[in-house]
């Protein structure tokens, strides 16, 4: 997907360096200088210089576009480098975000995720560089439309200061017509027969829209000229303009622009930020850092004087108080000599000892510029850069341009150029040195009286905001601001009790500390909470990996505390097992195997215990039988047997070394040795302590005979390992009087694939213990005991659907720990974009549920289809070639398939369209079959789940 970027001409040159980002998929340009093209001016221009630059096929691709290369005389503080890359701090709820992260980096998400939802007729999407929109619910189908806007239902107020997208109540998805800041007596009396939505500017173009764009921007009607030259077009509004001309009753007549299909979506779940002025920089992101007030779900620590205080990329000795309201300080240091008040914006100071005072309202940015000097740039909170200098009205710090001349003895002479607009007044001086810095800044703001530095000012060369931005050395504000970011992350690792430092991505805080060549932070301590502990060992292995290093003993490390606090439990309520059976008798356990349908791997650790987990899944039965059996039976002789009917393998256990040894790679008996330990016949699991097996089988009454049988294939991807092993612990509680429930048994479950070191979730072993279809949610916390939800199973056994459920076996092999492992690795890493897709899946599997419970055939296929699709995202491991061959064989038969499980082979679930498309897919895939031993399984939906009985 390409991305296309508008920004001021100092930054387009600089980009792609500061930002690191792969130049074939991003492109920036900038308006042609001195000319105001208005945002359909400059989408056509942004567009045409593109594609001049791109090849057929990458002009071929979806492309986003982002307006960011206005003056920002609203928000002085990122002039230089655009207010799209404006740093944001991470917010206090979140995990995964990035400490270097700005407003581009977190509009872009909802900007892609729009684009991909698109059907491929809307290949374009316009957005602002000036606001933050987010969606905190899953979008909603796009249709097919020349046009399609997103909007926000807002109190009417807000919506006079946008444009507003005006609906007919009896068709709200249809534009009538489009109005720009309406008054709020024009809304009171649409309210009546119309429903309005505030523009929140993102808007998607069909081609056929696009070119209408191009040719209405044009200063000439006629065709379109690829190579059209900046003096070839006019002034000419997306909004404004292109906007009011749509409709079924459009404000502009223009028969080609009224004959555009229009669709209207409001925004779900939409908030909107804008980061337009000073003001709106603090408001904004206090309203995001307050969207959360749970305190369960803050990691960090820290209360702040006021909420309204932020500092990154800074170096600050002050020490805030409540009054300290509205204050922003980045890429800056504020040494303890200073004094702040309140409404401070504190950008690009360098290291200094300056003694100042800071009056209420003031703000400050220095700004590096190319050959050498920084210009020094006092002004107001809220000044707009506006107006001439003679008039009276025209703000510059607290007060009227005219009563700051006074105060400084200066007059209009002063200051050669143009008067006419306060944003290209020579006003700003040229310094060498920062003492002369500071003393610039003291005399501009709040010491008027200076007369020594007065007369420096005069001599020194002085330069407009205009001026500033155009000289500005990026690089230099960058190189800063690293400088600072650098000791920022020292520091936040090391007070990481009160930081937001284990709450970070930490995959991205690894390239970090590798990039910057930091030091990993030490081993926390033994008494820090244990997820801190966990998130610590594995930057620690990551930066280590990233630097060529042996990085497995963090690695281990991080693995082995998450296998202590799930076992935590289950060694303070250890097992004593009893025997419960006669002599004779034959205790007989059988469990069918699942298919998940949605939020798989939310169900998987740490993820569910952070956040916890939502999934959908099915019990099912092979071929009329459920396929997991395990029989457990008294032994004559104190010592264990342990037997394997499909792996014709058999092993004696004498000792508890011989029992511990569950881990040993290749090993038939891992998980009945596992089960066996769990049960109490281990030292670390039993009430009573033996000093030997036998003399604890002594104590039980009879050695113990245990035998397997899974009529699966290895690598099925059913949950076979995990429900085999609830299996056998539920078998065991029966033999030996344990009296573990269904969730005590798939509790112990997951602790056991902790001890086998596998990892894993818990769903599998719910989804064949327990009966049927259910949605499985857990919350955030160690101790992960689903809330089961049964679904209606009409659209599984009802005539007209049971056969379109196909269950086909690849013939592929795969093992789950490889794409687990590294699953889990992110996890741990808090990535954010893995974060972001299993918080997706969540909600994924809810919507999957309803699906069921409204009995809609067709939409539950296509969302199974949706899941094979995000699985696919979380790791391309899950649909390696051979399987992506097979799935295309059939494809255009089903509404949606799968591999259960994590992938890469074993099974694959199809839903048909309908019955006959079901035989097509049994005549496609047993004609063509991709090896001798794929074939297809009878499935049928199991009623009972987990059995156990005796002889």
């Amino acid at each position: 997907m390409q991305k296309l970027l508008s920004l001021p001409p100092n930054l387009v040159e600089a980009f792609s360096e500061l930002e690191r980002v792969d130049t074939n998929e991003w492109f920036c340009t900038s308006d042609p200088v001195g000319m105001k093209l208005g945002s359909g001016g400059g989408t056509t221009w942004l567009l045409r210089q593109w594609e001049q630059n791109r090849s057929a096929e990458a002009r071929a691709e979806k492309r986003i576009l982002l307006h960011a290369g206005g003056q920002s005389r609203r928000l002085p503080s990122y002039a230089p480098s655009g207010k799209i890359l404006t740093p944001l701090p991470v917010f206090r709820w979140a995990r995964g975000q990035r400490l270097g992260q700005n407003l581009l980096s977190l509009q872009l998400p909802l900007y892609e995720k729009i684009m991909e939802r698109a059907p491929e007729s809307l290949r374009t999407l316009i957005a602002s560089g000036d606001v933050y929109i987010r969606a905190e619910k899953p979008l909603q189908d796009i249709p097919e439309a020349d046009v399609v806007c997103y909007g926000l239902w807002v109190d009417p107020v807000l919506a006079t200061h946008h444009g507003v997208f005006v609906s007919s109540r009896k068709e709200p998805e249809v534009l009538d017509f489009m109005l720009q800041k309406p008054s709020l007596a024009e809304l009171e009396d649409l309210a009546q027969t119309h429903l309005f939505l505030m523009d929140i500017g993102i808007w998607l173009l069909s081609d056929r829209a696009v070119e209408l764009l191009k040719k209405r921007s044009l200063k000439a009607e006629g065709p379109t000229d690829p190579a059209v030259l900046w003096s070839d077009l006019r002034y000419y509004d997306l909004y404004s303009d292109f906007g009011r001309a749509l409709g079924a009753h459009p404000r502009i007549a223009d028969d080609e622009l009224n004959a555009l299909s229009v669709a209207i979506l409001p925004l779900p779940g939409g908030e909107f930020y804008h980061y337009g002025t000073s003001r709106e920089l603090l408001s904004s992101t206090l309203a995001l850092q307050s969207k959360v007030s749970d305190q369960r779900q803050i990691m960090h620590r820290k209360v702040k004087p006021n909420a309204s205080i932020f500092t990154q990329n800074a170096e600050v000795g002050i020490k805030f108080s409540e009054a300290n309201e509205n204050v922003w300080i980045e890429n800056s240091c504020v040494p303890a000599s200073w004094e702040l008040g309140a409404r401070h914006i504190i950008t690009g100071v360098p290291r200094n000892q300056w003694e100042l005072v800071l009056f209420d309202g003031y703000c400050v940015d220095i700004v590096p510029l190319q050959g050498g000097g920084w210009a020094v740039r006092p002004y107001g909170f809220d000044n707009a850069f506006k107006g001439a200098l003679d008039d009276e009205n025209t703000r510059y710090l607290n007060n009227s341009f005219n009563f700051w001349m006074e105060c400084r003895e200066l007059t209009l002479d002063d200051f050669p150029g143009r008067h006419d607009d306060l944003q290209a007044a020579a006003l700003f001086p040229v310094v060498y040195d920062v003492e002369m810095m500071g003393q610039m800044v003291a005399w501009m703001t709040t010491n008027p009286t200076s007369w020594e530095v007065r007369q420096k000012w005069l001599e020194a060369e002085r330069l407009s905001a205009d001026e500033i931005s155009a000289r500005a050395d990026l690089r230099r504000l960058y190189a800063q601001r690293e400088a600072f970011a650098k000791k920022n992350w020292e520091l936040l690792a090391l007070n990481y009790e009160k930081s937001v430092f284990y709450q970070l991505d930490l995959a991205d805080a690894a390239r970090e500390y590798h990039r910057l060549d930091l030091p990993k932070p030490a081993p926390l301590p033994d008494d820090a909470p244990l997820m801190q502990r966990i998130h610590n060992r594995m930057l620690r292995a990551q930066v280590d990996k990233l630097g060529g290093a042996d990085y497995k003993a963090d690695e281990q490390a991080a693995f082995g505390l998450l296998r202590e606090g799930l076992l935590a439990d289950l060694y303070e309520h250890k097992s004593r097992p009893m025997l419960n059976v006669y002599s004779d008798q034959i205790v007989w356990g059988r469990s069918p195997v699942r298919i998940d349908m949605a939020g798989g791997w939310t169900d998987t650790p740490p993820y569910s215990l952070l956040a916890g987990g939502h999934v959908v899944n099915i019990a099912v039965e092979l071929n009329g039988q459920p396929p997991l059996q395990v029989y457990v039976k008294p032994c004559k002789d104190f010592h264990i047997i342990l037997r394997s009917i499909d792996m014709g393998a058999m092993e004696v256990i004498r000792t508890y070394e011989e029992l511990h040894d569950y881990c040993k790679i290749g090993s038939p008996f891992s998980i009945p040795k596992a089960a066996l330990v769990l049960a109490g016949f281990s030292p670390k699991f039993s009430e009573v302590a033996y000093e030997t097996l036998t003399e604890q089988l002594q104590a039980f009454g009879t050695g113990i005979e245990i035998t397997l049988l899974s009529a699966i294939p290895a690598g099925s991807g059913l949950g076979t390992s995990s429900i085999l092993a609830s299996t056998v612990l539920g078998s065991l509680s029966d033999f030996c009087g344990l009296s573990w429930d269904k969730n005590e048994v798939c509790r112990r479950t997951l602790a056991l694939e902790q001890l086998l070191t596998t990892g894993g979730g818990w769903q599998d072993q719910y989804g064949g213990v327990l009966q049927g279809i259910k949605l499985l949610q857990t919350e955030p916390g160690f101790v992960q005991q689903p809330l089961v939800r049964w679904l209606p199973d009409h659209l599984f056994v009802q005539p007209e659907y049971r056969a379109c459920h196909l269950l086909y076996y690849t013939g592929i092999t795969r093992t789950a720990k490889g794409i687990l492992a590294e699953i889990v690795r992110s996890m741990f890493l808090n990535s954010g974009p893995h974060l972001s897709l299993l918080a997706e899946m969540k909600v994924h599997a809810i919507d999957l549920a309803e699906a069921i419970q409204r009995n809609d055939f067709e939409a539950f296929g296509k969302l199974v289809g949706k899941t094979w699709t995000q699985n696919k995202a979380l790791d391309s491991g899950t649909n390696p070639p051979a399987v992506e061959e097979i799935i295309n064989k059939i494809k255009d038969y089903t509404l949606g398939c799968k591999l259960p499980g994590a992938g890469g082979g074993g099974y694959l679930y199809m839903v048909a369209k309908d019955s006959q498309a079901a035989l097509r897919i049994r005549e496609t895939l047993t004609r063509e079959a991709p090896n001798p031993r794929a074939r297809f399984v009878e499935m049928s939906l199991s009623d009972k789940g987990f059995q156990v009985s005796r002889s």
